[in-house]
């Protein structure tokens, strides 16, 4: 097992790096940079009149020079991944801020919600999962493949707008909406605080996680469908063996080996959350920071939020790995 989680952990690193050269050289694809769309944004707002061409030509020289955007991208990537070993991403060009601070400022907040909308999605789709396996063809596996089918079709920003309809509609002091309170956005951390994320939690974590429980239900129950059918179930149940102790020993264990490969794009996916969702609920997460940094062209920002996504898909798949071996020893061998 220690040789198994050897090999993967040095695949991972390998695969981390190309992600990071992927993802710097992908923000550069686009045409234009930083200074162009600052410059446009100046020119658009009245900022300069006569002979405004010259001294817009002199700002975005001045910009790439400072900002290191003249120089070529090899170079530009070697210096930004030097700092990045060292702990520093570089500087924001929208907020004139280190991209450290600007992308920790929501890290904290992303990890809370993903961690909840993770812990709702896999502590309700396994155990109805099973059950509407074990209630196959009958009232009960239908209903549940109905809320599941529901849950697939509406989209999570549709859900959300809903909610908050009809929270301003009959329940106007119930507060919808970002994840704390008014009074409490910028005050330090205490007990009231961290009731107040609490009582706002849930709600996001519920229109984030309703897509994803929903899929879950679905690939646990085909899972385990598939598994009740087979010969040592049959042989074990003929030898009276309980059918709780013959569900949760065997075909159980067997189903959740699908179900945990997909945490290599569900942890991801649970940290950006989705971007409309977050969007239209006010969430201080990385989805929305992540897309003011592409419309404004924030080259350090998109390159170091797009590489965190990308590590989190590696390491979410090195946990499944991980897991995978641990429940199927065949894994480890192969």
């Amino acid at each position: 097992m220690l040789n198994f989680i050897i090999r993967r952990s040095l695949l991972a690193l390998l695969t981390i790096w190309a992600l990071s050269v992927m993802s710097f050289v992908i923000i550069q694809l686009p045409p234009g940079d930083y200074a162009d769309q600052y410059v446009q944004e100046l020119l658009q707002g009245g900022w300069a009149s006569g002979g405004a061409g010259a001294i817009a030509e002199e700002m975005e020289r001045n910009l790439r020079r400072e900002y290191g955007l003249d120089q070529p991208l090899f170079v530009q990537y070697v210096k930004w991944a030097w700092r990045m070993v060292q702990g520093d991403f570089g500087q924001s060009l929208e907020f004139q801020k280190p991209v450290r601070d600007v992308v920790g400022e929501r890290l904290l907040m992303t990890v809370i919600l993903a961690g909840t909308t993770a812990l709702f999605a896999w502590g309700l789709s396994i155990p109805i999962g099973i059950y509407s396996a074990v209630r196959h063809h009958r009232i009960e596996d239908y209903t549940v493949t109905f809320i599941g089918f529901v849950g697939l079709a509406v989209p999570d920003f549709l859900l959300a707008l809903w909610l908050l309809w009809m929270s301003f509609k009959f329940f106007p002091g119930l507060g919808i909406g970002g994840l704390f309170s008014p009074e409490y956005i910028d005050a330090p951390w205490s007990v009231a605080r961290v009731i107040d994320l609490m009582s706002h939690l849930w709600i996001a974590a519920l229109v984030v996680g309703t897509a994803g429980t929903a899929a879950l239900i679905r690939v646990m129950r085909a899972n385990l469908l598939d598994e009740l059918h087979k010969p040592y179930v049959v042989t074990a149940r003929a030898k009276g063996v309980t059918e709780w102790k013959l569900l949760l020993k065997y075909p159980v264990r067997l189903a959740l080996n699908p179900l945990v490969s997909t945490l290599g794009y569900l942890l991801p996916f649970l940290m950006s959350g989705s971007i409309i969702v977050s969007v239209v609920l006010d969430l201080p997460t990385e989805g929305p920071l992540l897309l003011r940094a592409l419309l404004a062209e924030d080259l350090y920002i998109s390159a170091t939020i797009v590489l965190l996504l990308g590590t989190l898909t590696v390491i979410g798949t090195l946990m499944s790995d991980i897991l995978l071996g641990l429940l199927d020893p065949r894994i480890r061998i192969s």
